[in-house]
């Protein structure tokens, strides 16, 4: 099983190495900005590399959303960022599963997500897969509670669209732990990312505060039965630098049953 961290986007193999990680996730712009990636110059070291690559999209993108002028320039920078993450040889782009606004009606935000693969397709379609992630918080979001995610399936399963699962997410969305590789797989088919991280908010709270993997508010042994029963790659989205994720990814090798890697 493939373990790693989300980590600074400057020298990410650096940063995999202080880790002892096989696999890292970085951002390819400003996360909370609208400007469109720029060329990479580790692009070939990168692509070349034992370490798997993922690249998370900026925060400030919302597909679903009804206004006009945050919703076509999310599809945009998605298919500048899915253009951006082949070159470094990323296994997927991660985006959050967006939301409408109060009073707006969830539907259109679920068509506006089959919109928006549609739009993709019309030049070739993404490049890497998309996987949308699970997210916190918020009464009318895409991809916070099960029958919403059951929906949004509903709206985008005629493409080729993976799922990735945030520990963190999930619980202070409200959704047990326990069985929900099961529940969500009934839905998505398919678990293609977990994103492990605690929880600094209670069950339900719709706070998106991850912790280390031995504190926060989620038992540490759900994480792992969660992770065991996805099969998925493992990427740690926790404080502390590289010696609280390297902390992190340990755990996870020992009660998985890995080895630890070299440093």
């Amino acid at each position: 099983m493939r373990i790693g961290a989300h980590v600074d986007s400057t020298d990410p193999l650096a940063e995999a190495a202080a880790r002892a990680a096989d696999a890292v996730q970085f951002f390819l712009s400003d996360p909370q900005g609208w400007k469109a990636p720029k060329p990479r110059e580790d692009a070939e070291r990168l692509r070349a590399a034992e370490v798997d690559i993922y690249v998370h999209a900026p925060y400030v993108i919302n597909v679903a959303t009804l206004n006009n002028r945050i919703r076509i320039p999310s599809r945009k920078l998605l298919l500048g960022h899915a253009d951006a993450a082949a070159t470094v040889g990323a296994k997927g782009l991660i985006v959050h599963g967006g939301h409408v606004n109060a009073g707006d009606d969830l539907a259109v935000g679920f068509d506006n997500w089959r919109k928006t693969f549609a739009y993709a397709a019309e030049s070739g379609g993404f490049r890497v897969p998309v996987l949308i992630e699970n997210t916190a918080g918020g009464e009318n979001a895409c991809a916070r509670r099960l029958d919403a995610l059951a929906r949004l399936w509903d709206a985008v399963g005629e493409f080729e669209v993976g799922f990735c699962l945030d520990t963190c997410h999930a619980h202070a969305g409200g959704e047990d732990l326990l069985g929900l590789v099961d529940r969500v797989k009934a839905i998505t088919g398919r678990i293609d990312l977990v994103h492990a991280n605690n929880s600094k908010g209670a069950f339900g709270s719709g706070q998106d505060r991850h912790d280390n993997l031995d504190g926060g508010t989620i038992d540490p042994d759900l994480v792992v039965a969660l992770i065991r029963a996805a099969g998925a790659p493992v990427v740690v989205e926790t404080p502390g630098g590289a010696t609280g994720q390297a902390a992190d990814i340990a755990f996870l090798r020992e009660q998985l049953g890995g080895e630890q890697r070299p440093a």
